[in-house]
């Protein structure tokens, strides 16, 4: 029957409830629009470090690989790192009166900022999805006993209790917990894998920064 149709069954539910179940789909899309976005940005990022640190270790000089970066200009990832490290090094080299612990520091310091900026814009909107997981269903099940609620008024004003009358008020309001479930269970996943993959990544600039500052520090005592 149609009136027991999802469909049907949300074109006759209460208006709360319809309200309910459009915020959710507005949410569970939204996040959608995030998962997808930020899968490209971490699969970036990702294979950017990988590649830069193949070249990196492969044996090619610093200079050529910073003029390379340099002439990307979108760089991401260890490469980012690497080029804040290496501009501030460059710069205080060329000062007078700046020994080699300073010129260390000063590109251990640059690095460690752009690794911030880096980790912050891989982050960004992670907050929103752990938001949508953990309030979508909250929202469904207020729009659940809000719809229960409605139809259980309804039957004692009809004044008949019959399976059929409640029946249909009783599912339209489960179908809004439901649509909260499909919104909060991709919501979660998602945050829990960014926020590892976001993790991993950290640990890959922790590694980049101490090697090659390693590497500077040999550089700074010639």
């Amino acid at each position: 029957m149609q009136e027991f149709s999802v469909i049907g069954l949300i074109l006759h539910a209460s208006l709360p409830v319809q309200l309910v179940m459009a915020g959710l789909v507005l949410l569970s899309l939204m996040s959608w629009a995030v998962i997808f976005s930020k899968l490209g940005l971490l699969r970036r990022a990702r294979t950017a470090t990988r590649e830069f640190e193949q070249k990196f270790w492969s044996g090619t000089d610093l200079n050529r690989l910073y003029e390379d970066a340099r002439a990307q200009g979108d760089s991401i990832g260890a490469e980012k790192l690497f080029q804040a490290g290496f501009t501030e090094f460059l710069k205080l080299r060329r000062q007078n009166g700046v020994d080699n612990s300073e010129q260390l520091d000063g590109a251990r310091r640059a690095m460690r900022a752009a690794a911030q900026r880096e980790l912050d814009a891989l982050d960004n909107h992670n907050a929103f999805l752990a938001t949508v997981g953990s309030v979508s269903p909250y929202i469904g099940l207020f729009g659940t006993v809000w719809g229960i609620m409605h139809a259980f008024i309804g039957l004692g004003n009809g004044g008949q209790a019959t399976l059929a009358t409640v029946a249909p008020g009783i599912a339209e309001a489960l179908i809004a917990t439901a649509i909260g479930l499909f919104a909060a269970i991709p919501a979660v996943v998602a945050y829990n894998r960014f926020a590892a993959d976001v993790d991993r990544l950290a640990g890959r600039f922790d590694s980049f920064m101490e090697e090659f500052s390693n590497i500077l520090q040999r550089l700074a005592a010639r």
